[in-house]
């Protein structure tokens, strides 16, 4: 990497589902700034449906996730993943973090070897239990330089329609994160910066998986105390998985940590805390995945986090709960008996 971008720059986001379209079009709004202070950047959109690819392209707008929202003019969309890496000196990734080796050994060949990667996905891998930048590193054999991850209360739909948010640019070598907070602020998008990836990931994949939870709250018809509680002791348990794993642990006290577990707990929005809310009124997994279209991380990575929490000696009862309502037909009620039943302890942060 480089110790700046260039006055050219070419950024790939491969995904053209409701996050990688909203940072797409993030980017897009931040090349027209860059174009005012000397600088040019051409965003390209990769996507599977052509149908999707199309419509963007035609009239600035993807139906299937933002109907009704004009997107940057300048964002281009392709169905061809060579097209849109050709020349790409960022590459942002943005599927679900359970497809993303698949998805990477297929479009390998297409990454420029000096391109920086980007991750937006929020999830651990199930089987090797790796991070997302520990997938793309292993994938690509790229230096961990040349990956960062994006993560923070960021809720789609809102930024679509591009109102106020904050996010954390995340990458051990500092110099690459300032150069890709520049490249993706905007005038209503505010990255931050971090060199702690393994705090600023784990915060991001726990809190779909406490925003489950809340969701199972919130669908019993529960209050606001129930709800609060599992909040903040599961802010505790992801600080304990994740200062083990070597994180620092006030930035689970920041946007990428506290921050995007209250906006995943609390808004409607959330994927996460929508399917919680279907179990918790009463319907089976297979009638939720059945009627949602979109993914809830938390879903599938609730099985590897655990066994990355028990791997490593942490204790995890709100993910084994979530585990068990998931993956093992415990019912919500059930599950909520076992967490209160447990052994009382003093409260100690991250304990």
């Amino acid at each position: 990497m480089t110790d700046q971008m260039g006055a050219e720059v070419k950024v790939a986001v491969l995904g053209s589902g409701s996050w990688g379209t909203t940072f797409a079009n993030i980017v897009a709004d931040a090349a027209d700034l860059r174009t005012a202070e000397g600088h040019k950047t051409e965003v390209v959109l990769w996507g599977r449906r052509a149908s999707v690819v199309d419509a963007i392209n035609e009239s600035s707008e993807n139906p299937d996730y933002f109907p009704g929202v004009t997107l940057n003019e300048g964002l281009r969309a392709t169905t061809d993943p060579a097209e849109a890496l050709s020349g790409a000196r960022v590459v942002v990734l943005a599927v679900p973090s359970q497809s993303l080796r698949e998805n990477l050994a297929a479009w390998r060949p297409h990454i420029p070897s000096d391109a920086v990667v980007v991750s937006l996905m929020k999830g651990v891998e199930l089987g090797s239990l790796m991070r997302m930048s520990q997938v793309v590193g292993e994938v690509l054999d790229f230096p961990e330089e040349r990956i960062a991850v994006v993560s923070g209360p960021n809720l789609a739909r809102e930024i679509a329609e591009r109102q106020p948010a904050t996010a954390v640019v995340a990458c051990p070598h500092e110099e690459t994160a300032v150069l890709l907070q520049d490249l993706f602020r905007s005038a209503y998008f505010r990255p931050y910066t971090s060199t702690d990836l393994v705090g600023v990931e784990i915060g991001g994949a726990m809190k779909n998986v406490i925003g489950l939870a809340v969701g199972v709250a919130e669908g019993m018809g529960l209050g606001d105390n129930t709800k609060a509680s599992l909040i903040t002791r599961g802010l505790a348990e992801t600080t304990r998985l994740a200062v083990t794993l070597g994180a620092d642990e006030h930035t689970l006290s920041g946007l990428a940590g506290m921050g995007d577990l209250v906006a995943t707990c609390s808004s409607p929005l959330s994927r996460n805390r929508t399917f919680g809310e279907k179990l918790g009124a009463g319907k089976t997994l297979e009638q939720v995945v059945a009627e949602t279209k979109q993914t809830a991380e938390g879903v599938k990575s609730s099985e590897s986090i655990l066994e990355l929490g028990w791997a490593n000696g942490v204790d995890m009862p709100i993910t084994e709960s979530v585990v068990k309502m998931m993956h093992h037909d415990l019912s919500p009620a059930q599950a909520l008996v076992a967490f209160m039943s447990r052994s009382t302890k003093p409260e100690r942060y991250g304990v």
